[in-house]
């Protein structure tokens, strides 16, 4: 597992007050929304705003993939990495 992919999970843990979930505990393929992580929309906002405050990386202009980007931790990661 990559470091970015670990820092990424932390921030999801953190950023949304998930107390009862590890680092461990997330799968880095698995879905973040609905099914997987189970995480809703406000989720989604907020781990926004997370990420924008971090990497500095801009979702505006993204909207018609923010989808797939935020599908999984190792989809966050690739777009990151692309980003940054």
């Amino acid at each position: 597992m990559n470091n970015l992919e670990n820092e990424l999970k932390q921030l999801i843990i953190d950023s949304l007050n998930l107390e009862d979930v590890t680092v461990k505990d997330i799968n880095s393929e698995e879905a973040l929304f609905i099914e997987g992580l189970g995480l809703d929309s406000i989720d989604a906002l907020e781990l926004g705003m997370a990420l924008q405050k971090k990497y500095g990386i801009q979702l505006k202009g993204q909207v018609d993939n923010v989808k797939e980007h935020f599908f999984s931790v190792k989809t966050l990661a690739n777009f990151i990495k692309m980003h940054v």
